[in-house]
């Protein structure tokens, strides 16, 4: 494997990921087309063929951006390789590269990796990444947020519904401006350019909207009074599960989260059991947030690294 021979991610690449990701069915939020391509350019993401496997790594990520694991200013950061046998593929990269990283390695690939002989030859560790786990949640549950436990998010749905005079849509070309200007205002609002994960993740979005058909996610939109409170984006990740990429609301639109969540699951979630609500990245009110919808479960991430000698 020759990681000279890697290459940029371009929009012209969408049917080569998705023709793997078709055929593997990923469950980690991170594995589609459009999360890579979006994020590409904080992660400086590259990407080739091997073996039958789609590897995509980053050479500079935690020279730029985040501290690795095992303390590696110079080394690479891979993403699980997508294809028929991952764990395999990890213990190559193990055996061809020094100073490098697996992350997002979902549980099933890990169980392989450990039952591997040279996993322990290797002397390879494994890191649990809690801050990257995805939420999954029932979308029935949250179309109809039954019983008790989700009384107080039906308060502020009704309270929404009740009080303001909205309209939901479909995200189409005459939408993307609307969602672009509320991004921009929410962005005011929440004081993005004092926060640098908050300036990148501004211009993911960007990334999203203006390639927004190219990309072919779908959107909802919900407007009071010609103007736009809040969004969100999504595609499915496998046959049986959305993801949701972006959601964001004014907030001084009561209920405005609660009303955008439950409203584009009942336009997109038909004859779809799950959703995928993303990580939460360690942030302790995102957490809350998550943690308040109840998941029926979490898609675990872990990091693969040298134990130090």
């Amino acid at each position: 494997m020759n990681l000279s021979s890697a290459r940029q991610i371009e929009i012209e690449d969408k049917k080569l990921f998705d023709g793997y990701f078709e055929k593997f069915q990923p469950e980690i939020s991170e594995f589609t087309f459009t999360n890579l391509f979006i994020w590409k350019n904080y992660y400086n993401f590259l990407f080739l063929e091997s073996d039958n496997h789609l590897i995509v790594f980053s050479q500079d990520y935690f020279k730029n951006w985040k501290k690795s694991i095992s303390n590696l200013d110079d080394g690479t950061f891979f993403l699980t390789p997508i294809g028929p046998t991952p764990e395999k593929m990890i213990i190559n990269l193990f055996e061809k590269f020094d100073n490098i990283e697996i992350h997002r390695v979902p549980k099933d690939v890990i169980e392989k990796v450990i039952r591997d002989p040279e996993y322990q030859v290797l002397n390879l560790d494994i890191h649990e990444d809690r801050m990257n786990w995805d939420y999954i949640y029932e979308i029935e549950s949250l179309i109809d947020l039954p019983g008790n436990k989700f009384r107080q998010k039906r308060r502020w749905l009704n309270k929404f519904l009740e009080i303001y005079n909205y309209e939901f849509n479909i995200i189409s070309d005459g939408l993307i401006d609307k969602a672009l200007e509320l991004q921009l205002e929410w962005c005011d609002q929440n004081e993005c350019q004092s926060n640098e994960d908050l300036i990148e993740e501004q211009k993911a979005i960007k990334t999203a909207l203006e390639n927004f058909n190219d990309l072919g996610i779908f959107g909802g939109i919900i407007g009071v009074d010609n103007k736009c409170v809040a969004y969100t984006l999504g595609e499915m990740i496998n046959k049986d599960t959305i993801v949701i990429h972006i959601e964001k609301a004014h907030l001084e639109y009561e209920g405005s989260y609660q009303a955008i969540n439950n409203l584009f699951l009942k336009e997109f979630g038909k004859n779809v059991n799950y959703v995928n609500r993303e990580q939460d990245l360690g942030i302790p009110g995102l957490r809350r947030a998550k943690e308040a919808y109840k998941p029926i479960r979490m898609v675990e991430k872990n990091i693969i690294y040298h134990k130090e000698d």
